[in-house]
């Protein structure tokens, strides 16, 4: 690790041009005591396609962001607290190799790197970051993670009901519990995961009967535990909210990635003549 970079002049500057790139959409990154540890370029698995993502990795946050022009400009920037990070390498197929996921309880995601050494330079300083954090917190790893949602080209039928066909007219939807891709008539619940959302969000029917039911237990065995009139469960109250046709932002990866025309989808990511990772020392 380079803690020795801390309040450094170099250090000060290889972060103030990282919030140059991103500008005013950016959130200021600048704290006393953090390091900017290295940077590359990544795959990252999205909803429709795998697209390329600029990440900054620091001593207590991960960075990433869409690229505009690289080394020049970035936006959709996104901060994870590595305290909250996870990592779970992913076996090696013939179309897909040097991926991983990283875990959060709010999103996880499959990123890959140009080469199986660049994927274990992330690896093993992301989980040395994570260590670091986790003990300087004294917080314990975390154990709950959001799904990672399976890519729409992954099947061309729900996942659910295994009936519904997808088309331009018929559109594939995700569920927030589970991932899945699933079709309106399956997905026509919400619930409150307050993990992911502070509104109730799109579930399939199979994981809100299992949410419901594991609410009516909780709720059952407060009022037993309760003294005097018994309340009204919440999962009546509204914290579960039920079918609705009205559609939720089920297009995050698609507005995170909505200026990829700059980056054409002929070009091989690897072939670019783009800078990848380096780690500072």
């Amino acid at each position: 690790m380079v803690d020795y970079l801390a309040n450094t002049e170099i250090n000060s500057q290889r972060i103030a041009a990282v919030e140059s790139c991103f500008g005013a959409s950016g959130q200021p990154l600048a704290l006393p005591g953090r390091v900017l540890l290295g940077e590359g370029v990544l795959t990252k698995e999205c909803r429709k396609k795998a697209k390329p993502r600029i990440f900054f990795l620091f001593n207590d946050i991960l960075v990433y962001g869409s690229i505009v022009l690289n080394k020049r400009k970035y936006r959709s920037q996104h901060i994870i607290p590595l305290e909250e990070v996870t990592l779970e390498p992913l076996p090696e197929t013939l179309q897909a190799k040097n991926r991983w996921m990283i875990k959060t309880a709010k999103k996880s995601f499959v990123v890959s790197a140009a080469s199986t050494t660049e994927r274990q330079e992330w690896i093993s300083h992301i989980e040395e970051c994570v260590r670091r954090q986790l003990l300087a917190t004294g917080r314990q790893p975390s154990t709950e993670h959001a799904a990672p949602w399976i890519p729409d080209k992954a099947t061309d039928i729900c996942m659910r009901c295994t009936q519904t066909r997808f088309s331009a007219l018929t559109r594939r939807h995700h569920c927030r519990k589970c991932g899945f891709v699933v079709c309106a008539e399956c997905s026509r619940e919400r619930f409150l995961l307050p993990r992911l959302s502070p509104k109730p969000l799109r579930v399939c029917s199979l994981c809100y009967r299992e949410l419901a039911a594991q609410k009516r237990k909780e709720e059952e065995e407060e009022e037993e535990q309760s003294v005097g009139s018994p309340r009204q469960p919440a999962y009546l109250a509204g914290a579960i909210c039920g079918a609705s046709s009205g559609d939720d932002d089920d297009s995050d990866e698609d507005k995170e990635g909505s200026g990829d025309g700059d980056w054409p989808s002929h070009v091989e990511f690897y072939a670019s003549g783009v800078s990848w990772s380096s780690f500072h020392s």
